[in-house]
């Protein structure tokens, strides 16, 4: 046996689910960027769990059923309010979302029915708890779900507090399409190994979210937000950049382990950037994102990813930088419970082998001989 470094290469399922070819994101099939123009994520959440479009009924089902699970216990909304005001909004969300399982009657019930209405509750009640935890530390009460046509719609309500724009609708729901799977990246590999041993779908779900919250993963646009406001100007733009690679210091939202000519949904939210942009009449950041995307695709030959533009469009949204990956996680719960669900219907414990590399031969010493 030859280990390769970080399972680079191997191949460690199949999967219907989504497919990344010669540069090219699907799900089930479809171009991300046909769904991305055209689809909501009502709709690609129906597509990644069933494997198909929904019809009008079909969609008017799920959208109620979405609505009808979107508030969450009292008893969880009182548990984070006992956090500390400084906690991590990760760690906040994995706790939450673990404890879900407790006031679900069906979180052991292991029947495809259950548990594809345990993936709707969760999709439904993931966003309820970031808006929630977003209120409650700013000392603010919770705000209710309402009955809403999209997920979006309610998040930025519940968040927010205001009816949002059409405009930023449209722009999380974009969002939330192009973030929806990602194949066999690290937290949806994360849920299916901890679902393969049987547990619960709320485990496999906890699980990923712990996964996310690595910086190497779900990090990478609230580190660019970050980068962006230390900049501070489309002035002091190039110095900055220049130092960095001068320094070979990595340039936060560019390149992809598996994207050689660059990310396929990079340019759809590029775009919502500008638009967003004009709208709120702050070009800084996009223009800033446009000069640094010059400089590093200029003189590394690296091209933006996906969390390069998605800082800009979820600050023009006035979304608090540090809940960039939980939205990530709103976004993601439609493909690891579509994963999920799958790896329930052909199920193999996951258990893979290491290359030893330690010392070999040792003799145990008695204590007093060591």
């Amino acid at each position: 046996m030859t280990a390769t470094k970080g399972l680079e290469g191997i191949v460690a399922t199949t999967s219907s689910i989504s497919s990344i070819i010669d540069g090219v994101l699907t799900y089930r099939g479809f171009d991300i960027d046909d769904l991305a123009e055209n689809a909501s994520f009502e709709e690609v959440a129906y597509l990644l769990w069933c494997g198909k479009l929904p019809n009008r009924a079909e969609l008017a089902q799920l959208v109620q059923d979405l609505n009808k699970y979107a508030a969450v216990p009292d008893s969880v909304i009182e548990q984070i309010k006992t956090y500390p005001k400084d906690t991590n909004s990760m760690a906040a969300l994995r706790t939450a979302i673990s404890s879900l399982a407790l006031y679900d009657p069906e979180a052991n019930d292991m029947t495809p029915e259950a548990n594809l209405r345990k993936a709707i509750k969760l999709q439904a009640q993931i966003p309820t708890i970031i808006a929630a935890f977003a209120r409650i530390r700013q000392g603010k009460e919770p705000i209710a779900p309402k009955q809403c046509e999209s997920i979006a719609e309610n998040f930025l309500y519940m968040l927010l507090g205001t009816d949002p724009e059409p405009v930023a609708i449209q722009a999380l729901d974009k969002a939330l399409v192009l973030h929806a799977d990602h194949e066999l990246n690290a937290s949806t590999f994360t849920a299916r190994v901890t679902v393969a041993t049987l547990s619960d779908i709320y485990s496999g779900v906890t699980s990923a979210i712990g996964a996310l919250k690595g910086p190497l993963h779900g990090g990478a646009n609230e580190a660019v937000m970050a980068m962006l406001e230390d900049i501070g100007s489309l002035e002091n733009t190039v110095p900055y950049i220049n130092g960095k690679l001068a320094n070979k210091e990595k340039i936060m939202g560019f390149g992809h382990r598996v994207y050689k000519n660059g990310d396929p949904r990079a340019k759809h939210l590029q775009k919502m950037s500008y638009e967003l942009s004009k709208i709120t009449g702050n070009l800084n950041w996009y223009n800033m994102s446009i000069k640094i995307e010059e400089i590093v695709t200029g003189q590394k030959g690296l091209k933006p990813n996906v969390d390069f533009y998605s800082a800009s469009v979820y600050t023009s949204l006035e979304i608090p930088r540090d809940l960039f990956t939980p939205i990530f996680a709103i976004s993601r719960t439609s493909g690891w419970t579509a994963h999920i669900l799958e790896q329930y219907e052909n199920n193999r414990l996951i258990r893979p082998r290491a290359e030893y590399t330690g010392v070999s031969g040792q003799k145990y010493i008695p204590i007093d001989g060591r």
